[in-house]
């Protein structure tokens, strides 16, 4: 007689440390749990900050970063992958090697330029994201901030932003996402460019709040999850983009730190989802 076996799904999440608990690793894990999926984890990077801003960063040793997903994809096989944040030419190449066979969906949010405008990573590294990350992610989740890098011009307007999506979908991309939440207008825009060349139109209301640290780590976290559950491509970046609107209105009226605080990640947590397997 057979034995039924609940095998959680799970989502793993290659990306840098936040110690104060609002983004990167963080932000990820309680997103993927908050979607009653199970959260795993490499490390990428150790940042020193809080919810004023980045003090510092520590690398990893290259090799502790290739390890790490080694023993995650030869342990606890993830059903969706999320990347953030790769700083160097290595970490790109390290992470697309050990990734090339792998068969489930795979979201990178290509964190380029910080809260404040700076770029954070060097014009080389940018190019192999586009050449050797693009190409494996099933979506690619820029800000305005880096499709404004990717396409080299200055992206602030929902006309521009409609150009820039098809030209970014020809750097190697299979889907792309355009997040508009730097546009200074009430109603906040996405547009989600698929391979087929249809496009879709997200929008939601913005919430005045300070409190939107780590929402781009979050939605892209969120994506990964609802992929992993199963959801197809545009509703799962629906759904992410009602839980990331759903976070914020949760956390607009807390005070979490000095500056700019995190989304309220558990605002309705999920129960562990899991798929029956039979030993």
């Amino acid at each position: 007689m057979k034995t039924v076996i609940h095998k959680p799904i799970s989502v793993l999440s290659i990306a840098g440390f936040d110690g104060s608990g609002g983004a990167g690793i963080q932000a990820d894990t309680k997103t993927i749990s908050a979607h009653g999926c199970y959260a795993t984890n490499v490390l990428t990077a150790l940042p020193i900050q809080n919810t004023t801003g980045v003090k510092n960063i520590y690398e990893l040793p290259a090799n502790a970063i290739r390890e790490q997903i080694k023993s995650i994809l030869d342990d606890i096989y993830p059903d969706a992958i999320k990347i953030g944040m790769v700083h160097s030419i290595e970490l790109v190449e390290i992470i697309a090697d050990e990734l090339k066979h792998y068969n489930g969906p795979i979201v990178f949010d290509p964190v380029m330029v910080s809260t404040s405008g700076h770029q954070l990573i060097k014009d080389d590294t940018i190019l192999a994201c586009i050449e050797n990350l693009f190409p494996i992610a099933t979506i690619i989740t820029p800000n305005l901030n880096e499709a404004s890098i990717l396409v080299n011009e200055t992206i602030n307007t929902t006309e521009l932003m409609l150009i820039a999506g098809e030209k970014i979908l020809n750097l190697n991309c299979k889907n792309v996402l355009i997040k508009g939440g730097h546009l200074e207008q009430k109603e906040l825009i996405s547009y989600l460019f698929q391979q087929n060349k249809s496009t879709t139109t997200f929008t939601s209301t913005k919430i005045i709040t300070k409190n939107t640290h780590g929402s781009g780590c979050t939605l892209s976290s969120a994506i990964a999850s609802n992929l992993a559950i199963g959801h197809p491509l545009k509703e799962s970046v629906k759904l992410a983009q009602e839980y990331v609107e759903q976070a914020i209105y949760g956390s607009k009226d807390l005070i979490i730190g000095k500056g700019n605080g995190p989304l309220n990640h558990l605002f309705n947590p999920q129960k562990l989802k899991t798929n029956e397997i039979y030993n």
